[in-house]
């Protein structure tokens, strides 16, 4: 892998990540056009999801400041109505975590070999994103005060199905919130600090694969300074693209995405048949 195919691939992690199109999917499709196997790209895939996670914090640091300070803020944990709201948003997110975690023990072997199997499962599940965000866009979100412990399972349970390539996590999540009633306004910025723990806890789990395999084999034809670039430019339009889709999921306009996966998807598709 040389310098710009990891400027490729951050620039596409960054955005994708965060814009509801499928982030797995489009790493998919260019590492079929780059020839990549999956030996040698799992380092710089790795590398792209801790510099999307680091720039989740540091666009929404004052949201996730304010849950830690609830969390050890004096309160009464007798029931659940005496928690304040950091407390109850923190809860939210574990409860959204157990779905993906259930999926990651239990079939993580069957999730990588579906990664492993072209780009037709990619082309279909990029049309089904486009289906999802096709039903959300007409939607009409009830104005719920706060996401509940069991939509938060719901919405957890969206996240995991999109463990398939090319089915938008960001998207998924954000949709299944809009069709249950939830208020757009709260449902990006759940959605992006629910992903937080899988994906470090995922990250973590493939520097073991990575270390037991042996470092020079997962690095083979990646150098240091590759990999630097591909964070940089993860990190940086991460940055930018989650800024901007808290404000598009606000304004109502996923649309638009819809009709873009659908022509990538029919795109793979024909590539992958």
């Amino acid at each position: 892998m040389n310098a710009l195919e990891a400027l490729i691939l951050g620039i596409i992690q960054g955005l994708t990540e965060f814009l509801p199109v499928s982030s797995s999917g489009h790493l998919a499709i260019l590492s079929h056009l780059f020839g990549l196997s999956g030996e040698s790209s799992l380092a710089m895939i790795v590398t792209l999801h801790v510099a999307t996670v680091l720039s989740t914090l540091v666009i929404l640091w004052k949201e996730i400041v304010w849950i830690f300070r609830d969390l050890f803020t004096k309160q009464s944990w007798k029931s659940y109505s005496g928690l304040n709201d950091g407390t109850k948003y923190a809860i939210n997110i574990l409860i959204s975590m157990i779905p993906v975690a259930i999926v990651g023990f239990l079939f993580k072997d069957k999730v990588e070999e579906i990664f492993g199997s072209g780009l037709l499962i990619v082309g279909i599940m990029l049309l089904v994103t486009a289906l999802l965000l096709t039903f959300s866009y007409f939607a009409k979100p009830r104005q719920r005060e706060r996401i509940s412990g069991w939509h938060a399972f719901i919405i957890g349970i969206g996240q995991a199905v999109a463990v398939m390539p090319g089915l938008s996590r960001s998207g998924t999540t954000i949709a299944t919130g809009l069709l249950l009633g939830n208020r757009k306004e709260q449902l990006a910025q759940f959605s992006f600090l629910m992903v937080i723990p899988p994906v470090l806890g995922e990250a973590l789990l493939d520097t073991v694969d990575i270390c037991q395999e042996g470092f020079s084999a997962a690095m083979s034809g990646i150098s240091a300074g590759t990999l630097l670039i591909g964070f940089i430019a993860a990190f940086v339009t991460g940055c930018i693209a989650c800024k901007w889709m808290i404000n598009i999921v606000k304004k109502g306009k996923l649309i638009w995405f819809a009709l873009y996966c659908a022509i990538v998807g029919i795109i793979a598709i024909c590539f992958g048949a």
